[in-house]
């Protein structure tokens, strides 16, 4: 049979420790399960990439706030009996080997191995659940295979300023991996001979001298077996460094758009990039889409004549209001009359409420979920189940708070990072608050 050459391959998405950089949007959910563009959550991303390049043998590792995850993984993802493809959540759990919590990236795969080699893998590819590209993980396979590496790390060009953020490797004129430095500073990096060789640069732009490591990885399963094979708990800080030293270890060039969209600002920026008129990263892909929930929900609606600027509006959001520029507006988000929103991202909501909820709502002097009359919000993020009230001014005044928890003398509270306001989930902001 000649198709049983085909690599047996096992994807691995890990989901991240707790996502404090993403604080608060990672109060209540872990940081894959985290609403991303309106109408996905950020870990459809790595999964997509996976079953696009047709690996649909996909495990996912957690162990914080897991619940709304699960939720999401189980009502969209369900493959036929005959594809053999599942995504399937493996949690932190305690064994008699293990005493629970995953320790670091390495750790958790380590900690799994037992559930990985019942697939009998031939190849496993590592993932991670916060980053924002399309990648075609079969060419990646392929560069992996062909070059008869035991290790393959995903890389991008990056210019001398953000090369002091990544882990930079050397590579030699076949892409080999010779050295490795995580986090260097500018002198080491001139000092070190670390830009790529002209000969392996290809059409990488100018500026773009060094090459970071992308956090993705392709191990052959007796390689990774190995390299697991002791007390280390992290990929990027122990596990390849070493393998360095004594596996051959290579480089794929990746030259297409990659976020990493672990902190609040990049989050923001990468969320608020969606809406140019050509995005830098493309839902509007037909060979290659993003899958999520099926929610089977009513068409975005749009009453009056508000003026809607380079926006995205997700199904079942009913907009009522003055203007929408530069914004997200994700599932069932309700904005009303005379409100203008700029730079604005709403998560949306989980249900609507009926008039018996919007009557108990009147009553206690609560507002509706949803942004009410009259209010003006710039540069926010509103996470799901937030109720607004009218006339609301949210970072339109020129106030300045500072980064973390902030509260105003009405007890109304709210979370600030550069600049950013963050409403957090199912918070209620009454009518006429100003922050």
């Amino acid at each position: 049979m000649a198709h049983s050459k085909e690599p047996r391959v096992l994807a691995i998405i890990l989901g991240g420790g707790k996502g404090t950089r993403l604080y608060p949007l990672t109060k209540e959910r872990s940081k894959p399960a985290v609403p991303f563009g309106g109408k996905y959550r950020i870990v459809d991303i790595p999964i997509s990439n996976c079953i696009n390049s047709g690996y649909r043998k996909i495990y996912l590792l957690t162990q914080f706030n897991s619940a709304s995850l699960h939720h999401h993984i189980t009502n969209s993802y369900n493959f036929d009996h005959f594809s053999k493809g599942f995504v399937e959540i493996l949690a932190a759990e305690q064994t008699l080997e293990h005493s629970g919590w995953f320790e670091g990236t390495a750790d958790a795969v380590r900690k799994n191995m037992v559930h990985f080699h019942s697939q009998n893998p031939t190849h496993y590819i590592i993932l991670s659940g916060d980053q924002l590209y399309r990648m075609d993980l079969k060419a990646f396979m392929n560069s992996h295979i062909e070059s008869g590496a035991d290790i393959t790390i995903a890389t991008t060009a990056v210019n001398e300023r953000d090369a002091t953020g990544f882990g930079i490797m050397k590579i030699d004129a076949k892409k080999a991996i010779t050295e490795f430095i995580e986090k260097p500073s500018a002198d080491v990096l001139k000092s070190g001979n670390w830009k790529i060789p002209a000969n392996a640069r290809g059409d990488l732009p100018k500026e773009k001298e060094y090459l970071a490591s992308m956090g993705i990885y392709i191990f052959n399963a007796a390689a990774m077996e190995e390299m697991l094979d002791n007390e280390f708990t992290d990929f990027g800080k122990e596990i390849i460094p070493r393998a360095i030293k004594n596996k051959k270890v290579n480089s794929y060039v990746f030259d297409g758009y990659w976020e990493d969209i672990g902190t609040i600002r990049s989050f923001y920026n990468s969320t608020l990039d969606l809406t140019k008129a050509v995005p830098p990263f493309n839902f509007y892909d037909a060979d290659a889409p993003i899958y999520t929930h099926m929610r089977n929900l009513p068409p975005p609606k749009v009453n009056g004549a508000p003026q809607i600027e380079n926006s995205l509006l997700s199904e079942g959001c009913i907009i009522n209001n003055k203007s929408v520029k530069n914004s997200v507006i994700g599932v069932r988000t309700i904005v009303n009359e005379g409100s203008e929103l700029e730079g604005v991202i709403t998560m949306g909501a989980d249900f609507y409420e009926n008039e018996e909820a919007k009557a108990e709502n009147a009553k206690a002097g609560r507002p509706d979920i949803g942004i009410g009359k009259g209010c003006k919000i710039a540069k926010t993020i509103i996470d799901k189940d937030a109720a607004i009230g009218d006339n609301v001014r949210i970072n339109v005044d020129g106030n300045s708070y500072p980064d973390g928890e902030n509260k105003l003398p009405s007890g109304v509270s709210f979370y600030s990072s550069e600049g950013i306001i963050v409403i957090r989930k199912g918070s209620v902001i009454p009518s006429g608050t100003v922050i």
